[in-house]
């Protein structure tokens, strides 16, 4: 910092060394994510459980993510970001270790909660780095450097747990993590530096409670409806307690000094619908990730390690087009990426159901790489695009909203997919192949349409004149 208490904005060997380490702790967690959906059947037979249990380790990792990043604001104001780091990075390995040698369910389930609010901790502390401590000429690149590490991870995570679980078995997939979280830890307690002042807000315990319920309902009720049914008095229970505790936290957040987050950036409708994209972008994503690799399994017989492969080669296009289509947004605003990306996206998934029944691994891997292409271009622009239409002091707000809406789209997203695939299992109960495949087509359809709609949202929010810098100015676009 300077004498004044302003941080320097630069780009120098410190800044890309932070987000290196905050990066590849989110690139840890999203790997042996996306590596778990894939040992799904492996673990359904070694825990004799269905589906809708299994799938617990990655809807309960999102959960806890859902639940600790809205807590950032308040982190960052309160502690400083070393300290933040060393935590994230204790909890993070304690759960992987857990994990490696878990020897029941509840064992590995709990190895996944702590991965869960380490990676909580340390995914928007990677954003506030960079929104605080980068030139803001440079923004959208370093943004798309971020969104390079952390999309990274879905290429690597399937083929790598497919690979792993078939020649060494599951836990050791979790041994495999602990040389990056070691060059992680080391690269952070290094570089990680503070950019702002520390306070002592205040923590309003009841809206957390609030907040932190009303997501655990949601969650709850999704992943249980497909085993009750969605019209069932339980999963109507849990969902009215969504609302109510929802409603709630917001209406304590009006009338307290210091919320929890200030829900006031709402009100600027154009960030609303920007965090509406993001969060169904993110819901088809994780619902494809958990989706394709069970599918190709159960339908077309493929080995994890090839199933895994199905996202490999468009998960890799699609993190290396990030950083481009950042500079894209630095050079020429907002528009032409967001809009080819979600294009691009609506029309991958709508081909998916389309030709879903006369598929090959071959066809579901190359209408892969259309949707990556797409989700390259939109998902880190909609993310910095929406960041910076608030005003400075409510950006850390908004940082945490989108990150916790997406790990919450991610959570629902496996969740409902997984629900809506096992009714068609249920309704094909003699045939798990035919009952795989209905219940695939009709999550795919559900996709489709939200696609069109996350489309809709950007189309609007981008007739907003908004320049290639934002708040930095440079080439202006109406757009």
């Amino acid at each position: 910092m300077t004498d004044n208490g302003r941080f320097e904005r630069r780009i120098d060997g410190k800044l890309f060394l932070s987000i290196l380490a905050t990066g590849l702790m989110s690139f840890t967690g999203i790997v042996i994510e996306t590596a778990m959906n894939v040992t799904f059947p492996t673990l359904m037979r070694e825990f004799s459980l269905n589906i809708s249990a299994v799938q617990w380790v990655t809807t309960g990792y999102l959960l806890m993510l859902a639940v600790i990043i809205p807590l950032s604001a308040f982190l960052k104001a309160r502690f400083v970001m070393k300290r933040l780091f060393f935590t994230a990075s204790v909890l993070f390995v304690g759960g992987t270790l857990l994990g490696a040698f878990a020897g029941t369910f509840t064992v590995l389930l709990v190895g996944r909660l702590l991965q869960g609010i380490g990676t909580g901790i340390a995914l928007p502390l990677m954003f506030n780095i960079i929104l605080e401590q980068a030139p803001l000429n440079r923004m959208g690149m370093m943004m798309g450097v971020a969104s390079l590490i952390c999309a990274l991870s879905p290429a690597v995570g399937p083929s790598f747990g497919g690979w792993v679980v078939e020649t060494f078995g599951w836990r050791a997939i979790f041994f495999a993590l602990l040389p990056v979280l070691g060059l992680s830890f080391c690269c952070g307690m290094y570089a990680v530096r503070q950019s702002s002042l520390l306070s002592r807000p205040a923590f309003d315990i009841p809206s957390y409670f609030l907040l932190g319920g009303s997501f655990a309902a949601l969650i709850f009720a999704v992943s249980f409806a497909g085993d009750y049914g969605w019209g069932s008095l339980p999963i109507i229970t849990l969902l009215g307690l969504f609302f109510i505790l929802l409603a709630c936290f917001a209406r304590r957040s009006g009338r307290i000094e210091m919320p929890l987050i200030h829900l006031d950036i709402f009100a600027d409708w154009h960030f609303s619908l920007s965090v509406l994209a993001l969060f169904i972008i993110q819901f088809i994503t994780l619902g494809l990730g958990f989706l394709l690799p069970n599918f190709s399994q159960l339908v077309h017989g493929e080995t994890p390690f090839a199933a895994g492969c199905i996202l490999l080669p468009g998960c890799l296009i699609g993190a290396l087009l990030a950083p481009v289509s950042g500079r894209v947004l630095d050079a020429y605003g907002p528009r032409r990426p967001v809009i080819f990306g979600t294009v691009m996206i609506v029309l991958a998934t709508v081909t998916f159901a389309l030709s879903l029944q006369k598929s090959t691994t071959q066809s579901l891997t190359l209408i892969y790489i259309a949707y990556t292409i797409g989700q390259g271009f939109a998902a880190g622009n909609i993310l910095t695009t929406g960041v910076r239409l608030l005003v400075p002091r409510r950006q850390s707000d908004g940082n945490a909203v989108c990150n916790t809406l997406q790990q919450l789209a991610g959570a629902v997203g496996t969740a409902v997919v997984s629900t809506v695939v096992v009714s068609g299992q249920q309704a094909h109960i003699d045939d798990l192949a035919a009952g795989t495949l209905a219940g695939s087509a009709s999550a795919l359809y559900v996709l489709s349409v939200l696609a069109v709609i996350a489309c809709l949202a950007m189309g609007v929010t981008l007739r907003k004149k908004l320049t290639a810098g934002g708040e930095s100015g440079g080439k202006g676009e109406a757009v």
